[in-house]
Protein backbone atom coordinates (compact mmCIF):
# COMPACT_ATOMS: atom_id res chain seq x y z
CA UNK A 1 0.00 0.00 0.00
CA UNK A 2 1.39 3.74 -0.97
CA UNK A 3 1.58 5.03 2.79
CA UNK A 4 3.48 7.47 4.56
CA UNK A 5 5.41 10.63 3.62
CA UNK A 6 6.74 10.12 -0.69
CA UNK A 7 8.39 13.39 -1.57
CA UNK A 8 8.39 14.82 -5.05
CA UNK A 9 11.72 15.27 -5.93
CA UNK A 10 12.97 18.75 -7.26
CA UNK A 11 15.27 18.55 -10.76
CA UNK A 12 18.77 20.06 -10.45
CA UNK A 13 19.88 22.23 -12.63
CA UNK A 14 23.41 23.25 -13.99
CA UNK A 15 24.42 26.70 -13.40
CA UNK A 16 23.99 26.80 -17.41
CA UNK A 17 20.41 25.63 -17.15
CA UNK A 18 21.35 21.90 -18.14
CA UNK A 19 20.15 19.17 -15.92
CA UNK A 20 22.27 17.77 -13.55
CA UNK A 21 22.32 14.11 -13.32
CA UNK A 22 24.69 13.37 -10.31
CA UNK A 23 23.07 15.66 -8.23
CA UNK A 24 19.67 14.05 -9.52
CA UNK A 25 20.81 11.01 -7.11
CA UNK A 26 22.33 13.33 -3.99
CA UNK A 27 18.29 14.53 -4.15
CA UNK A 28 16.77 10.64 -4.12
CA UNK A 29 19.45 10.14 -1.32
CA UNK A 30 18.99 12.80 0.82
CA UNK A 31 15.22 11.80 0.43
CA UNK A 32 16.25 7.67 1.35
CA UNK A 33 18.01 9.32 4.30
CA UNK A 34 15.18 11.03 5.41
CA UNK A 35 13.15 8.34 6.04
CA UNK A 36 10.90 8.74 3.13
CA UNK A 37 8.36 5.60 2.29
CA UNK A 38 8.77 5.92 -1.55
CA UNK A 39 10.00 8.90 -3.93
CA UNK A 40 7.85 10.65 -6.40
CA UNK A 41 9.86 12.01 -9.75
CA UNK A 42 8.81 13.39 -12.04
CA UNK A 43 5.76 15.94 -10.61
CA UNK A 44 4.74 19.46 -10.45
CA UNK A 45 7.40 20.17 -7.99
CA UNK A 46 9.93 18.68 -10.47
CA UNK A 47 9.15 21.66 -13.08
CA UNK A 48 8.24 18.90 -15.30
CA UNK A 49 6.68 21.02 -17.42
CA UNK A 50 10.38 22.37 -18.71
CA UNK A 51 11.83 19.08 -19.04
CA UNK A 52 12.21 17.06 -22.79
CA UNK A 53 11.36 13.57 -23.01
CA UNK A 54 14.68 12.20 -23.09
CA UNK A 55 16.01 14.62 -20.28
CA UNK A 56 12.72 13.30 -17.86
CA UNK A 57 14.29 9.55 -18.57
CA UNK A 58 17.72 10.09 -17.65
CA UNK A 59 16.81 11.62 -14.68
CA UNK A 60 14.18 9.07 -13.98
CA UNK A 61 16.88 6.55 -14.07
CA UNK A 62 19.11 8.31 -11.83
CA UNK A 63 16.30 7.80 -9.18
CA UNK A 64 16.24 4.78 -10.44
CA UNK A 65 19.84 3.60 -10.17
CA UNK A 66 19.92 5.83 -6.13
CA UNK A 67 17.30 4.01 -4.83
CA UNK A 68 18.23 0.09 -5.86
CA UNK A 69 14.88 -1.08 -4.74
CA UNK A 70 15.69 0.57 -1.16
CA UNK A 71 12.03 2.16 -1.51
CA UNK A 72 9.30 2.25 -4.03
CA UNK A 73 9.19 4.66 -7.01
CA UNK A 74 5.63 6.63 -8.45
CA UNK A 75 6.50 7.94 -11.82
CA UNK A 76 4.46 11.27 -13.19
CA UNK A 77 3.18 10.81 -16.35
CA UNK A 78 0.74 14.04 -16.85
CA UNK A 79 1.20 15.76 -20.31
CA UNK A 80 -0.95 18.01 -22.59
CA UNK A 81 -2.41 15.41 -24.75
CA UNK A 82 -4.05 11.96 -24.03
CA UNK A 83 -1.31 10.35 -26.46
CA UNK A 84 1.54 12.19 -24.33
CA UNK A 85 -0.01 10.77 -21.60
CA UNK A 86 0.19 6.73 -22.83
CA UNK A 87 3.82 7.22 -24.36
CA UNK A 88 4.64 7.95 -20.85
CA UNK A 89 3.14 5.54 -19.43
CA UNK A 90 4.77 2.82 -21.28
CA UNK A 91 7.65 4.32 -20.79
CA UNK A 92 7.50 4.13 -17.13
CA UNK A 93 6.34 0.60 -17.42
CA UNK A 94 8.94 -0.40 -19.43
CA UNK A 95 11.33 0.78 -16.40
CA UNK A 96 10.09 -1.37 -14.30
CA UNK A 97 7.87 1.46 -12.44
CA UNK A 98 4.41 0.90 -11.91
CA UNK A 99 2.62 3.49 -10.04
CA UNK A 100 2.35 6.30 -12.11
CA UNK A 101 0.28 9.39 -11.30
CA UNK A 102 -1.79 11.28 -13.71
CA UNK A 103 -3.27 14.52 -13.93
CA UNK A 104 -6.09 14.73 -16.60
CA UNK A 105 -5.01 17.67 -18.52
CA UNK A 106 -6.79 20.99 -18.11
CA UNK A 107 -7.60 21.71 -21.57
CA UNK A 108 -10.18 18.75 -21.47
CA UNK A 109 -12.01 20.54 -18.74
CA UNK A 110 -13.74 19.10 -15.49
CA UNK A 111 -17.16 17.02 -16.72
CA UNK A 112 -16.91 13.99 -15.44
CA UNK A 113 -18.26 12.16 -18.27
CA UNK A 114 -14.62 13.35 -20.18
CA UNK A 115 -12.13 12.80 -17.65
CA UNK A 116 -13.31 9.14 -17.11
CA UNK A 117 -13.10 8.64 -20.34
CA UNK A 118 -9.75 10.16 -20.46
CA UNK A 119 -8.55 7.88 -17.71
CA UNK A 120 -10.31 4.90 -19.32
CA UNK A 121 -8.40 5.21 -22.54
CA UNK A 122 -5.38 5.68 -20.65
CA UNK A 123 -5.80 1.76 -18.83
CA UNK A 124 -7.26 0.20 -22.12
CA UNK A 125 -3.97 0.88 -23.34
CA UNK A 126 -1.57 0.49 -20.47
CA UNK A 127 -3.42 -2.09 -18.35
CA UNK A 128 -0.28 -2.68 -16.59
CA UNK A 129 -0.23 0.43 -14.88
CA UNK A 130 -1.56 1.30 -11.29
CA UNK A 131 -2.91 4.72 -11.69
CA UNK A 132 -2.87 7.80 -9.05
CA UNK A 133 -5.60 10.72 -10.19
CA UNK A 134 -3.92 13.77 -9.51
CA UNK A 135 -6.52 16.51 -8.75
CA UNK A 136 -4.80 19.77 -8.91
CA UNK A 137 -6.12 23.27 -8.04
CA UNK A 138 -7.12 25.87 -10.11
CA UNK A 139 -4.97 27.42 -12.43
CA UNK A 140 -2.53 24.72 -12.70
CA UNK A 141 -5.34 21.43 -12.38
CA UNK A 142 -8.86 20.89 -13.24
CA UNK A 143 -9.90 21.40 -9.58
CA UNK A 144 -12.47 18.49 -9.73
CA UNK A 145 -15.12 18.69 -7.27
CA UNK A 146 -14.96 15.31 -4.90
CA UNK A 147 -18.33 14.37 -6.60
CA UNK A 148 -16.64 14.05 -10.28
CA UNK A 149 -13.71 12.42 -8.69
CA UNK A 150 -15.35 9.36 -7.23
CA UNK A 151 -17.68 9.24 -10.51
CA UNK A 152 -14.38 8.57 -12.35
CA UNK A 153 -12.97 6.61 -9.77
CA UNK A 154 -16.24 4.16 -9.79
CA UNK A 155 -16.15 4.05 -13.53
CA UNK A 156 -12.24 2.97 -13.28
CA UNK A 157 -11.28 0.98 -10.86
CA UNK A 158 -7.28 0.81 -12.24
CA UNK A 159 -7.11 3.89 -10.38
CA UNK A 160 -5.94 3.14 -7.12
CA UNK A 161 -5.50 5.98 -5.65
CA UNK A 162 -6.22 9.76 -5.34
CA UNK A 163 -3.86 12.60 -4.60
CA UNK A 164 -6.40 15.12 -3.49
CA UNK A 165 -5.00 18.75 -3.41
CA UNK A 166 -7.44 21.12 -3.59
CA UNK A 167 -7.33 24.15 -1.33
CA UNK A 168 -8.72 23.33 1.60
CA UNK A 169 -8.05 19.90 1.03
CA UNK A 170 -9.84 18.37 4.35
CA UNK A 171 -13.43 18.51 3.13
CA UNK A 172 -12.69 16.76 -0.08
CA UNK A 173 -10.13 14.30 1.32
CA UNK A 174 -13.47 12.91 3.55
CA UNK A 175 -15.97 13.22 1.31
CA UNK A 176 -13.42 11.41 -1.03
CA UNK A 177 -12.66 8.43 1.82
CA UNK A 178 -16.38 7.99 2.82
CA UNK A 179 -17.45 7.54 -0.82
CA UNK A 180 -15.00 5.76 -2.69
CA UNK A 181 -15.55 2.53 -4.73
CA UNK A 182 -13.65 -0.70 -3.18
CA UNK A 183 -10.97 -0.25 -5.88
CA UNK A 184 -9.74 3.20 -3.96
CA UNK A 185 -6.95 1.49 -1.91
CA UNK A 186 -6.67 5.43 -0.37
CA UNK A 187 -6.49 8.71 -0.86
CA UNK A 188 -2.91 11.12 -0.64
CA UNK A 189 -2.72 14.81 0.28
CA UNK A 190 -0.39 17.01 -1.48
CA UNK A 191 -0.43 21.10 -1.05
CA UNK A 192 3.34 21.14 0.34
CA UNK A 193 2.64 19.68 3.88
CA UNK A 194 0.59 22.51 4.78
CA UNK A 195 -2.37 20.61 5.25
CA UNK A 196 -0.41 17.48 6.66
CA UNK A 197 -2.06 17.12 10.28
CA UNK A 198 -5.38 17.88 9.15
CA UNK A 199 -5.16 15.57 6.53
CA UNK A 200 -3.97 12.61 8.34
CA UNK A 201 -6.48 12.88 11.06
CA UNK A 202 -9.53 12.48 8.06
CA UNK A 203 -7.80 9.34 7.27
CA UNK A 204 -5.67 10.30 4.50
CA UNK A 205 -3.04 7.53 3.55
CA UNK A 206 0.14 9.40 2.47
CA UNK A 207 1.81 12.71 2.06
CA UNK A 208 3.42 13.80 -1.10
CA UNK A 209 5.34 17.33 -0.31
CA UNK A 210 8.26 18.78 -1.54
CA UNK A 211 11.75 17.46 -0.74
CA UNK A 212 13.57 19.88 1.29
CA UNK A 213 12.04 19.03 4.60
CA UNK A 214 10.98 15.13 4.35
CA UNK A 215 12.84 14.07 7.59
CA UNK A 216 10.73 16.20 9.51
CA UNK A 217 7.39 15.31 7.83
CA UNK A 218 8.45 11.96 8.32
CA UNK A 219 9.21 12.57 12.04
CA UNK A 220 5.89 14.26 12.01
CA UNK A 221 3.78 11.16 10.34
CA UNK A 222 5.51 8.60 12.94
CA UNK A 223 4.13 11.15 15.50
CA UNK A 224 0.66 10.82 14.09
CA UNK A 225 0.66 7.21 13.49
CA UNK A 226 1.91 6.88 17.11
CA UNK A 227 -0.93 8.89 18.35
CA UNK A 228 1.52 11.39 19.46
CA UNK A 229 -0.89 14.09 18.23
CA UNK A 230 1.23 16.89 20.39
CA UNK A 231 4.55 16.20 19.26
CA UNK A 232 3.52 16.60 15.51
CA UNK A 233 1.61 19.85 15.98
CA UNK A 234 4.99 21.25 17.41
CA UNK A 235 6.56 20.10 14.52
CA UNK A 236 4.15 21.78 12.16
CA UNK A 237 4.36 25.33 14.11
CA UNK A 238 8.35 25.12 14.18
CA UNK A 239 8.22 24.61 10.33
CA UNK A 240 5.08 26.28 9.02
CA UNK A 241 6.55 29.52 8.33
CA UNK A 242 9.19 27.85 5.74
CA UNK A 243 6.25 26.74 3.93
CA UNK A 244 4.76 29.77 3.84
CA UNK A 245 7.65 30.83 2.09
CA UNK A 246 7.70 27.38 0.03
CA UNK A 247 3.87 28.58 -1.09
CA UNK A 248 4.81 30.73 -3.37
CA UNK A 249 8.75 30.45 -3.81
CA UNK A 250 7.75 26.73 -4.61
CA UNK A 251 10.98 25.12 -6.47
CA UNK A 252 13.37 27.64 -5.82
CA UNK A 253 12.91 27.31 -2.10
CA UNK A 254 13.47 23.46 -2.39
CA UNK A 255 16.83 23.51 -3.65
CA UNK A 256 18.01 26.96 -1.74
CA UNK A 257 17.11 24.95 1.43
CA UNK A 258 18.52 21.71 0.15
CA UNK A 259 21.64 24.26 -0.81
CA UNK A 260 22.34 24.97 2.76
CA UNK A 261 21.28 21.61 3.50
CA UNK A 262 24.64 20.18 1.69
CA UNK A 263 22.38 18.46 -0.82
CA UNK A 264 22.71 20.70 -3.70
CA UNK A 265 25.12 23.55 -5.31
CA UNK A 266 22.52 26.15 -6.47
CA UNK A 267 19.10 27.26 -7.19
CA UNK A 268 19.11 27.32 -10.40
CA UNK A 269 15.15 26.72 -11.77
CA UNK A 270 13.72 26.90 -15.54
CA UNK A 271 10.34 27.80 -14.35
CA UNK A 272 9.44 31.63 -14.05
CA UNK A 273 9.94 32.01 -10.30
CA UNK A 274 11.81 35.43 -9.48
CA UNK A 275 15.30 35.10 -7.66
CA UNK A 276 15.69 35.48 -4.14
CA UNK A 277 16.42 39.16 -2.73
CA UNK A 278 19.50 39.12 0.16
CA UNK A 279 16.34 40.05 2.46
CA UNK A 280 14.41 36.64 1.29
CA UNK A 281 17.84 34.40 1.96
CA UNK A 282 18.38 35.98 5.16
CA UNK A 283 14.60 35.28 6.46
CA UNK A 284 15.12 31.39 4.95
CA UNK A 285 18.26 31.46 6.73
CA UNK A 286 17.35 32.49 9.83
CA UNK A 287 13.91 30.50 9.81
CA UNK A 288 16.26 27.03 8.99
CA UNK A 289 18.37 28.44 11.91
CA UNK A 290 15.34 28.23 14.55
CA UNK A 291 14.83 24.22 13.87
CA UNK A 292 18.24 22.76 13.47
CA UNK A 293 17.53 19.91 15.68
CA UNK A 294 15.02 18.60 13.01
CA UNK A 295 17.19 18.80 10.58
CA UNK A 296 18.16 14.98 10.70
CA UNK A 297 19.06 13.74 7.76
CA UNK A 298 23.00 13.81 6.83
CA UNK A 299 24.78 15.68 4.18
CA UNK A 300 24.62 14.00 1.07
CA UNK A 301 27.72 16.05 -1.13
CA UNK A 302 31.17 17.00 -0.16
CA UNK A 303 31.68 20.22 0.61
CA UNK A 304 32.82 22.24 -2.43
Amino acid sequence: MIKGVWPVLCTPFLADGAIDVPAMRRVARFAIDSGAAGVVFPGFASEVDELQPLERRMLLEAVIAETGGQVPIMAGASASSLADVIDRVREVLALGIVPVMIQAPKAIGADAAVVSAFYGAIAEACPAAEIILQNAPAPRGSDLSPAAVLRVAQENPAIRYVKEETIPSGGPISTLLAGKPASIAGVLGGGGARFLIDEFLRGACGAMPAVEITDIHVAMWAALEAGRETEARALYERTLPLLMIQSHARMRFTKRVLMRRGVLANDVVRAKIPAFDPRDLAEIDALLARIPDLLTAAPVRKAA
